[in-house]
Parts: C-alpha cells; structure tokens; sequence
C-alpha cells in the first residue's frame, strides 16, 4: 500500500480574494497527508488546511507572530520508513543542496519553501523538494505543488502544474 503526500508552501492567505486553485484543493483532499513548507500567513487557514488531510508544516519568515510560536522552524516527519526534512527557509542558493542534507542528517528528503520555485532534484541520494507556490509564482512560470507516492521505503515525486 502507499501513501499519498500532498507538498505546498508558500500561500500566503489570506490575502485580497486569493484562494488555493481547484486543482489543489482536490489533491489536498485526496491525500493521506499534506506537508506546508511555511508561509501559511494566517491560523485560520492552517485550520482550514487541518480539515483536508491530517497537515504537518513549520513556519514561515513571513507567519503571523501566533503561527511563529505554534509551529517549529523545522521539523522531521516520517511515512513509511522514509524521513522527510521540513524547513522554509533554504538560505543562499550556492552550496543549498548539501546545507540540507547536512541539516538533516538520516532523511531520505528534504521539504523547504520561501523561492516560489520548484525543485524536485537528488543530491547525494537525498531527495531536495520545493513545492513552488499554488498562488503566488513569483519568478516560477507558473504555480505548482507536489504529489509525493512513498511505497516500501520509496518516493516518487510528481511536480503539479496548476
């Protein structure tokens, strides 16, 4: 049997009419889990997000001061025998790889936020994730989460145009 992940970060909601795409919704819904690389911005919307599928995240740089004293600034979340880092903040992109695997030592992969620009690479056998943003692309072409399949110790990613 596998399991479902659902991987977003950065929606920054509330904000005007801003809302989570249909398409990300429907995923959000159908998985096992939902993993929030930070920039949540609201509680309201974490709960929200809670309703969906249980939520693991950490918070963001730009998390009301409530969120920021909630939720850790990292944390590590296990699903089948695979450990998956959770950090926002990446730091500079020279060297960012291998920071986060240093960072999380023992961990199949690495979740962080905060670019808007997805990555679904492999650094020295470590998955590097970035969901990119649902609602805000930023600099991405467009915006995107992920869809993490772990099944016997395994992941395979889909990265989600939506």
């Amino acid at each position: 049997m596998s399991t479902r992940v659902a991987v977003i970060a950065d929606t920054h909601m509330p904000r005007g009419a801003r809302r989570l795409p249909d398409g990300c919704v429907e995923r959000l819904a159908a998985a096992d889990l939902i993993l929030h690389a930070g920039d949540v911005v609201e509680a309201s919307v974490l709960r929200e997000l809670g309703t969906l599928a249980p939520l693991y995240t950490v918070h963001g740089n730009i998390d009301e001061p409530a969120l920021k004293q909630l939720l850790p600034e990292e944390r590590i979340v296990e699903v089948e025998r695979v450990r998956i880092g959770m950090v926002h903040i990446p730091g500079p992109p020279a060297g960012r790889a291998e920071r986060l695997v240093r960072r999380f030592p023992g961990c199949e992969a690495v979740v962080y936020g905060h670019t808007h620009i997805p990555e679904v690479t492999r650094h020295g056998g470590v998955w590097i994730f970035n969901p990119g943003s649902p609602t805000e692309r930023r600099r991405a072409p467009m915006r995107t989460m992920l869809m993490l399949r772990i099944e016997e110790a395994t992941i395979e990613p889909e990265l989600v145009e939506l």
